[in-house]
Parts: C-alpha cells; structure tokens; sequence
C-alpha cells in the first residue's frame, strides 16, 4: 500500500491533470457499478424483478459513460477549480491559510458555485450520453436536480470542511474522490430512479418553481 502510495505521489508530481483524470474515471466508474448494485437489491427485496432479471447483470455501456464524465469533466476541472480556489482565497482575498475565515470562504464557494454546476452538468450529461431528447433532459433534470442538491447541502460542508483544513492543494481533489466513490453511487443511483414515488415529495417545489419562472 505504501509503495502505491509513492507510485500516485510520484504520478501527481509529474502528470498531475493526467492522474486526477485516470484516477477520477476510475472511481466514478465504480461508483456507478455501485449504483447498479444498489438498485438491483432494491428492486429484488421489493418483488419488483422478474425470474430472469433476479441475477445482477452490470450495465456496462452506463459504466463507460459515466466513467467518461469522471476522466473528462471531474478530473481536470476540479484540479483547476481546488488550484485556482486556493490561489484567489489566499492571494486576492488575503486570508490565512486554514483560519476560520479561509476554511468558511472555500466551502461557501464550493457549496454555492461547484456543487449545484456539477450537479446541472452531470444529469444533463447522463442524459443525452444514454440518448435522450431535449425536452427528456429537462424533464429528467427537474425531478433529479433539487432531491441530489438538498441531501448533498447536507453532507459535503461537513467533508469538504476536513479538506480545506488539513488536505495539501495537490491532494485535495483524491481526498474528494474517495466520497466521490459514494457520492457517484448516490447520484447515479437518483438518476436510475425514474419516476420513484419519493421524487414527487419535490414536486410542489418544483412546480412552484416553474411557475414564478413563467410569471
């Protein structure tokens, strides 16, 4: 394990957009084989499969895809965003590095910014990836997008606080794909719900939502 350890050390030093790409492509791939899992036993324990449907087979084309999203959208963009955010906090704003005031600015900013973009980009990319229609998209997006934003608001201030306070810049984006590894399962999980009945506990705000854009 140390040795491993010496090995992505040694590959973040010289490749360090390569190996955020190739390590985060990894583990969002996992995280949906995860996903898949997840939602299979649910299925089973609620009757909802048939005798030929009762063995898990693992969809391997959604893998690939959302695999894809890991290596080329979560890898380098969020090595240029932890770089970048470090930079502007420290530099422009001045603040001390791991003090209150700069630990509280980094997770405003990543809460309020990166985490609903991220949230917006995957769904619409998942969906057009499987080959869905415009308006599918949108629809999809709708019923995803506030129940994944609302459980996220309340467990990723809490992770990324512990990073921002004690992980080194460089290593900020691995400490983050390690809860990727859940968090991917949890997002790809929300997106093979479909229509579940739990996703209309959102529809009122929804609704409303819809309405002020069209007043």
């Amino acid at each position: 394990m140390l040795k491993l350890w010496r090995w992505y050390r040694n590959c973040l030093a010289v490749h360090p957009v390569k190996t955020q790409m190739i390590s985060s492509g990894f583990l969002w791939g996992l995280g949906d084989i995860g996903a898949q899992t997840v939602t299979h036993s649910t299925l089973r324990k609620q009757h909802q499969l048939t005798q030929e449907d009762k063995e898990l087979k693992i969809n391997w084309k959604r893998v690939a895809i959302t695999s894809t999203f890991g290596f080329a959208y979560d890898g380098p963009v969020g090595h240029y965003w932890y770089e970048y955010l470090d930079y502007y906090i420290r530099v422009r704003l001045q603040l001390q590095p791991k003090s209150f005031k700069f630990v509280t600015a980094k997770v405003a900013a990543d809460g309020l910014l990166c985490g609903p973009l991220d949230l917006l980009i995957f769904f619409s990319y998942m969906g057009f990836a499987s080959g869905k229609s415009m308006d599918q998209v949108k629809e999809d997006v709708k019923k995803d997008f506030l129940p994944a934003l609302l459980v996220e608001a309340g467990v990723w201030p809490f992770v990324q606080v512990a990073n921002f306070r004690f992980v080194p810049v460089r290593y900020q984006l691995l400490y983050v794909n390690f809860f990727c590894l859940l968090d991917s399962t949890f997002l790809s999980w929300i997106e093979q719900q479909a229509d579940a009945p739990w996703k209309k506990w959102f529809a009122p705000i929804v609704t409303l939502e819809d309405q002020k854009g069209q007043a």
